[in-house]
């Protein structure tokens, strides 16, 4: 049985998010990776965007097929803002290729 539930949902209207705490109990499988537990949190909060997605604080109880954690899903790119530097290239990888092209087009300049 492998299943994802919320154990708290808070909607922060201030930095554009819903902050939801949750528990998978994956028994049966490997440490879930970061990839699987958004996908996992989209399925929670549906018509949410896949680029407006962070996990944090996600633990593996030892001997256990339990992990906890909270995510963020912000209601736009702009709000993100507010997350550091390290939480967005943590993420860069699973948003889609559009994010890191609009990055790379800020640096450029002074050539």
């Amino acid at each position: 049985m492998n299943s994802m539930e919320k154990t708290n949902r808070i909607e922060n209207k201030l930095l554009n998010r819903v902050e939801i705490t949750f528990r998978w109990q994956h028994i049966g499988m490997a440490t879930p990776s970061r990839k699987e537990v958004m996908d996992l949190v989209r399925t929670l909060e549906p018509g949410s965007n896949p680029d407006c997605i962070v996990v944090k604080d996600c633990n593996t109880r030892f001997g256990q097929p339990l992990t906890t954690g909270t995510a963020f899903i912000y209601g736009d790119v702009e709000s993100m803002s507010v997350e550091p530097e390290y939480i967005h290239k943590r993420h860069e990888q699973f948003w889609s290729a559009k994010a890191p092209e609009a990055e790379e087009s800020s640096k450029g300049g002074d050539e």
